[in-house]
């Protein structure tokens, strides 16, 4: 039986999709070997890893305001911390969660603004990664950690599979991201959300080219990136989407 690595991107609400994702990989009993993930791909593999099921995050998520934590503002300097998303993730996960605490061995991905490099985690402590890696640039400060400023790794790398096809993985990659091109811009937020949609964007497409099966649900690019509160019909469309390829993932297995 081939050892299965499952990739997710950031994308923002959008990111909901990846727990239908995630179920249906469940219901189809494709075996995960390791996940790798990015920003909103960081929060979905991380809870699953550490034991939460598909449903059960979703349940977390009717429960808090994630909108508010995530939504893009400005402070008088510019930029937010990211203190409440991290009461959030302790609360949760616990304060002194590691990596080595995790069911299923993750890969979390954060970008060093200094270096201007991809930097990737999978051991020691989990929480700082975790919020570094959802930690969209401009909208929110750099995290300081490990002597790095690291922000969202979705900046350089939005479809993480280097972790897995190094270990010689066959790679499943989710990009919840789809570009919207008959989409129209009409205020500040708009411009900032397809701006940084557009930027990040590009760097996924040789990585889509590299994964054995491409998960990309088309109907995700009508869904605006902070529309949490259509949390449960992006769950669907990532479950709905993944159970119409179940003939091509039991291929991969």
């Amino acid at each position: 039986m081939q050892k299965i690595g499952v990739a997710l991107s950031g994308g923002g609400a959008r990111g909901i999709a990846h727990l239908g994702v995630l179920a249906a990989l469940d219901e189809l009993r494709i075996p995960v070997a390791h996940l790798a993930g990015v920003s909103s791909g960081a929060i979905a593999a991380a809870f699953y890893a550490a034991g939460f099921s598909p449903a059960e995050i979703l349940r977390l998520l009717a429960t808090t305001n994630v909108a508010r934590l995530m939504r893009p503002a400005f402070s008088r300097y510019g930029l937010l911390r990211l203190d409440a998303v991290e009461q959030l993730f302790v609360r949760h996960l616990g304060l002194d969660a590691t990596f080595a605490d995790l069911k299923y061995p993750l890969t979390l991905v954060a970008t060093d603004l200094v270096e201007g490099v991809s930097v990737y985690f999978s051991e020691g402590p989990l929480i700082p990664p975790l919020v570094a890696s959802s930690a969209v640039p401009i909208v929110y400060r750099p995290v300081e950690y490990q002597g790095r400023q690291l922000v969202d790794g979705g900046l350089l790398n939005n479809l993480p599979v280097e972790p897995l096809l190094d270990q010689g993985l066959r790679v499943i990659g989710v990009h919840c991201n789809p570009i919207n091109h008959a989409a129209r811009v009409t205020n500040f937020r708009n411009l900032i959300e397809r701006t940084l949609q557009l930027a990040i964007n590009a760097n996924t497409i040789p990585r889509q080219l590299r994964c054995d099966v491409l998960i990309e649900p088309p109907e995700l690019r009508l869904y605006r990136p902070l529309g949490y509160r259509r949390a449960p019909e992006l769950y669907e469309i990532g479950y709905r989407y993944t159970m119409s390829l179940a003939e091509q993932l039991h291929a991969l297995v």
